[in-house]
This record gives structure tokens, sequence and C-alpha cells, in this order.
């Protein structure tokens, strides 16, 4: 499972960083809890600890989040960011499609650590074993 730990741990990193970027935000402390959480369980399950019904309840929040802050038009965004050539906030609009990128980004990366987490305890479950009396 060595690709499994380099993958969490790359996306350990990620969050930081994301979460790093988050400081000058005007709701920074939001998205440094959003960040922050997905960065701890990427973190955890680098080293093989996955919470799965957390993990999967997050993902899920986070794409409902992704849904609501959806932008409108994704062919007006993407033209204003191209035409700008950086990465400064110009609009409303652009922060609020950034940010439900993001949430999307947390979201798949905590199903994958869910889905990481269910496949890890399925394979490492302990085997029903009959007892003397032959009842399981």
């Amino acid at each position: 499972m060595k690709l499994a730990k380099y993958f969490f741990g790359f996306w350990c990193l990620a969050f930081l960083l994301f979460a790093y970027w988050q400081l000058n935000d005007p709701d920074a402390w939001l998205w440094i809890l959003i960040y922050g959480f997905a960065a701890l369980m990427c973190g955890l399950a680098a080293f093989g600890i996955c919470y799965r019904y957390l993990a999967a309840t997050s993902a899920m929040l986070f794409i409902f989040g992704f849904a609501l802050l959806y932008p409108s038009s994704m062919s007006e965004w993407f033209n204003q960011e191209w035409a700008q050539k950086d990465l400064s906030m110009k609009t409303d609009d652009m922060e609020q499609a950034r940010e439900s990128f993001g949430l999307l980004i947390a979201g798949v990366i905590m199903a994958i650590v869910a889905w990481h987490g269910w496949r890890q305890s399925a394979t490492t479950a302990p085997a029903k074993t009959k007892t003397a009396a032959g009842k399981a």
C-alpha cells in the first residue's frame, strides 16, 4: 500500500497549502477548517488510519456545498479567469467559483479516503471461526 501512502501524503500537503492560501480570505476561518480537516483525514489515511464514516459524511457534505456554490455560468467564469492573467480576486463570482471547486476536490478526496478505509477493513477483518459448540 505504498502508493496509497504517497497519494494521501501528497493530498495532506496540498490541503495544508490550500489552507495557508486562505489566510487573506474574508471567511478564512471556514476554509482553513475545511482544508485543515481534509489534510488531517489524508494524513491519517497515509498512515493507514481511516475514519471511513466520517470521511464519507464529509465527502457528501463537501459535494453538496460544491453544488450550492457552483457558478451560474462556467464559460463566463473561465473567460474572466483567462482574461485577467493572474490569481487576484476581481469579483465575488470568481471567489465562489474557486471555492466551489475547492469543495469538489475535497469531496472527491474524502470519498477516496472512505473507499480506501472500507477496502482496507475488508482485507484486514478477522475471519469468523467456529467454536467448539459449532456456532459461529
